[in-house]
């Protein structure tokens, strides 16, 4: 089967096809806010180099979040629509799975941080286990202090992924058994993406379009201003 992956959860916008034989064709760029403009050319070149018609993919993988709600309406919208006009089904990811798969590979404390803006953090805490990660904790929204707490509070070796990671290094850098993931790590990708989701393929773990919902932890930063705006 193969899967079209969708991933828009940051300010990046990432496409990817692939199945079995892993991702054939990947697409990913950082045009801040420009999600909705730059998501159907990436998936019409992922299509081109992967040499297939989108009347061939099997199945929609959309990352869900936590994440930025502009970039994750789009992402979801998106795929919704494919899904349905195909009349395939879904697979949703959530965004900080995404992050912590790559580095799977390590005896740490996985700890997964999207920079959620308005000095706060999605963040979870992981788990290597065989074939994969295992999350240890709910997606969550929080302060960087909020963060180093618990952090504090386990003890362990920890390794640190994602651009909430980075963006708030300076918070967690006096810690002892802390180390932070390169940079080239720091945002979901939809490699991982349709990975995971031909995980889920193969279990027949599917959603159907109407019933996929993203998970946003937070009202949209728009409500928030009109909100404290009128309260003044």
């Amino acid at each position: 089967m193969l899967i079209l992956g969708i991933e828009t959860a940051t300010h990046r916008v990432g496409c990817a096809i692939g199945g079995h034989e892993g991702v054939i064709a990947l697409y990913e760029s950082a045009r801040d806010r420009r999600h909705a403009e730059t998501l159907v050319p990436a998936i019409q070149f992922v299509t081109r180099q992967a040499r297939i018609g989108l009347d061939e993919i099997g199945a929609v993988a959309v990352d869900v979040g936590p994440g930025l709600y502009t970039g994750l309406r789009v992402g979801v919208a998106a795929a919704k629509a494919i899904a349905s006009a195909l009349r395939v089904p879904m697979v949703g990811i959530p965004s900080l799975d995404l992050l912590a798969l790559p580095v799977r590979h390590t005896s740490r404390t996985i700890v997964a941080m999207i920079d959620a803006r308005r000095g706060e953090l999605f963040y979870a805490f992981y788990r290597a286990v065989p074939g994969g990660v295992q999350r240890l904790t709910p997606h969550q929204v929080g302060k960087p202090d909020d963060v180093l707490s618990e952090l504090q509070a386990t003890g362990e070796d920890v390794l640190l992924v994602g651009d909430g990671a980075r963006r708030y290094a300076a918070a967690f850098e006096d810690l002892r058994g802390v180390e932070l993931v390169e940079q080239w790590l720091a945002h979901p990708s939809a490699a991982p993406l349709v990975q995971l989701a031909h995980s889920y393929a193969l279990r027949e773990e599917f959603v159907n379009p109407w019933d996929l919902e993203p998970v946003y932890l937070r009202r949209p930063d728009a409500q928030i201003n009109w909100e404290t705006r009128d309260s003044r």
